[in-house]
């Protein structure tokens, strides 16, 4: 009975977002008021959906192997973490997850928004709605998580192993928080240009969201970069896979976003180009959805193979982009400039910045989807890979982290500071580094200097905003602000470092054999047996030296059988000054076994600089939140009321 509970859950929650549309244009046309049922509506399909949710990871880890599903996705003996992690860890589970998310944001949006415009709010609740009504319907007709097999079978399949990772088990819960919350912009966005209301208060509403947003997609972004680094064995932590690119491109357009939307929300500016953001940022989430789930690429991401759902889901693309970017047609020429600003201020620094962003998020579609289209249009299969985005995309994204040293330091609307006396630091710092770059590694690529250089002019560019102010009075924001730039600059430096540093050893070695990589010496001492929970392996023992102390490895080639699947799982020795990464592969028939070792200095400074990124960006978000529950209404008479009492009991 608890998959036909989550099942008719589901149900109503596809009634309820179809009551909530058709109340949203009773509402808007004057045929009555019903702005409360609107609020009420939202919030219990939000409930109903994660109760939906809730019945779908029950029969998960209860191993109900009578729901295809999980007959599909699970097996008896997987440990606890994996039967969780299976009921998302597949494409209607996912789905399932994604319009579980976007209800539950639907009702935090009907409960939580005081602020914005009645009306306003009431159009984006309807967007939110017909949003949410499709997703029902694709789950419902297509792509049923609840559907029963019978008879049950006496084992299930099991998690595809590559996905059986504690780090994996939260990656993709994470990255649909980010596309969700690009949702809800994107849904008040539409709100909106139905009203006409586009001004500071929709841009205040609006941000936390996006903000939000983009910190998970940030984490999220940076916890799958990191698991297929170790997982996949081949090293690499970004290979620009059109998966990757999937997730790459909502963070470009939210970025953007988020910029753009500061500008709204403080000086009323921006107003037609962040609309149109919002509508580019959701697009982007709905075209990597259709890209991993529908079965178009070949990817461990990738779990739909039925062309119906491939299908279904452009057609929801083709729908709501499509008519979003309709209404934006007909309505922008309608909406209010903002107030002027020059040349020389904050907002034309954003300004640039949403550009330069905007045209690497067009170089990132572009080597994405051409190769899907030459291969749909005539059948030829090609490959867009790293030398392309690395050559067209890179030198952009350098010169977009140069200027954001420079942005924060101007004012709103005209700059009558000296600017540039406050970057000569920055600009010593970053020429030593260029200086020191051509002695000490003579060697290395022009993208590689040119990005150590730029890592050394941002990093303390970004701490400027915080010289000469009390630490205890400075806005959280502000912090927030520094903190997200400074994790640009160490990540920077950590892609740089990678490209220009990294050593690599592939070589068959016997055991007792000594091999070397970089300063390091590293023993094969032996190969050994080795049992999991649910997987056998073979188990290398190496014995890595440098000058010092010996440190131990122990990679692995793992065997599962529920699916058969084979995986390497690599050992990595992490430090303060790089990584030393190994992996073992294959026998060779003669006593030797197959070794490869990296040495990678300070490579994990990339993901180092993505936590520092999504900290910023959580310290902002707090001190929004902090800021608006202080000016809330009455809260200025409380805080008074409160100090006269402090006088008079003193």
């Amino acid at each position: 009975m608890i998959a036909e509970a989550g099942l008719a859950a589901l149900w109503l929650a596809a009634a309820l977002s179809l009551l909530q549309l058709l109340l949203t244009v009773g509402e808007l046309r004057g045929w009555y008021a019903g702005a409360r049922a609107i609020r009420g509506v939202a919030i219990v399909q939000g409930v109903l959906t994660l109760i939906a949710m809730a019945m779908l990871i029950w029969v998960f880890v209860r191993t109900d192997l009578s729901v295809a599903l999980v007959a599909a996705n699970s097996h008896s003996a997987k440990p606890f973490i994996y039967k969780l992690a299976g009921a998302w860890g597949n494409h209607e589970g996912s789905m399932l997850l994604w319009v579980t998310v976007l209800a539950l944001a639907g009702a935090i949006l009907a409960a939580g928004s005081r602020r914005l415009a009645e009306r306003t709010l009431v159009a984006a609740l309807g967007a939110q709605g017909a949003l949410a009504l499709g997703f029902y319907a694709f789950l419902l007709i297509a792509s049923n998580p609840f559907e029963r097999l019978n008879p049950a079978p006496l084992e299930g399949r099991g998690l595809n192993p590559l996905l059986q990772d504690p780090g994996l088990a939260f990656h993709p819960p994470t990255l649909y928080l980010g596309y969700v919350g690009l949702s809800v912009a994107f849904s008040l966005a539409v709100g909106a240009l139905l009203t006409g209301d586009v001004g500071r208060a929709l841009g205040r509403a609006m941000r936390p969201w996006v903000l939000g947003a983009w910190v998970l997609l940030t984490l999220g972004i940076s916890a799958g970069s990191y698991w297929a680094y170790y997982e996949l064995g081949w090293g690499g932590w970004w290979f620009w896979d059109p998966v990757e690119n999937a997730s790459l491109m909502p963070w470009l357009a939210g970025t953007a976003l988020l910029h753009s939307v500061t500008v709204l929300a403080s000086r009323g500016a921006l107003r037609a180009w962040t609309m149109m953001l919002a509508m580019i940022a959701f697009s982007m989430s709905m075209v990597g959805t259709f890209l991993v789930r529908s079965g178009i690429l070949t990817s461990v991401h990738s779990f739909a193979v039925d062309p119906t759902r491939g299908t279904f889901i452009l057609a929801l693309l083709g729908i709501y982009v499509g008519a979003a970017f309709l209404l934006f047609a007909l309505r922008a020429a309608a909406l209010k400039e903002g107030p002027p600003f020059e040349l020389v201020s904050r907002e034309s620094a954003l300004v640039v910045n949403n550009l330069l962003l905007t045209v690497i998020l067009g170089i990132v579609f572009f080597g994405t989807l051409y190769p899907l289209l030459v291969e749909a249009a005539s059948g030829d299969k090609l490959s867009v890979g790293p030398p392309y985005f690395n050559t067209v995309a890179g030198p952009l994204a350098l010169i977009l982290a140069a200027l954001v040293a420079v942005g924060p330091l101007l004012a709103w609307r005209r700059e009558p500071r000296p600017v540039f006396k406050r970057l000569a630091v920055p600009a010593l710092v970053a020429a030593a580094a260029f200086v020191i770059s051509l002695f000490a590694a003579p060697g290395i690529g022009l993208l590689p200097r040119l990005g150590l250089t730029l890592a050394a002019w941002l990093a303390p560019a970004s701490l400027i905003p915080l010289i000469s102010r009390n630490p205890w009075r400075t806005p959280l924001a502000t912090w927030g602000m520094a903190v997200a730039h400074f994790g640009v600059a160490v990540a920077i430096a950590g892609m740089a470092a990678d490209s220009a540093f990294t050593q690599e050893k592939l070589a068959a070695a016997r055991p007792g054999e000594t091999l070397s990589v970089g300063p390091w010496l590293v023993r094969l001492q032996s190969v050994t047996p080795a049992v999991g929970a649910n997987w056998t392996a073979v188990e290398a023992e190496l014995r890595a030296s440098r000058g010092g102390g010996v440190r131990v490895l122990r990679p692995q080639t793992r065997y599962f059988t529920d699916p058969v699947t084979e995986t390497n799982e690599a050992a990595i020795d992490t430090m303060l000054r790089g990584q030393l990464y190994t992996v073992i592969g294959k026998p060779d028939g003669e006593g030797r076994w197959q070794l490869r070792l990296w040495w990678k200095p300070l490579v994990t400074l990339i993901w180092l600089g993505g936590v520092l990124i999504a900290l910023g960006g959580l310290l902002a978000l707090a001190g929004r939140g902090l800021r608006a529950w202080r000016t809330r209404p009455g809260a200025r008479e409380a805080r008074g009321e409160r100090a006269w009492r402090r006088e008079r009991y003193a």
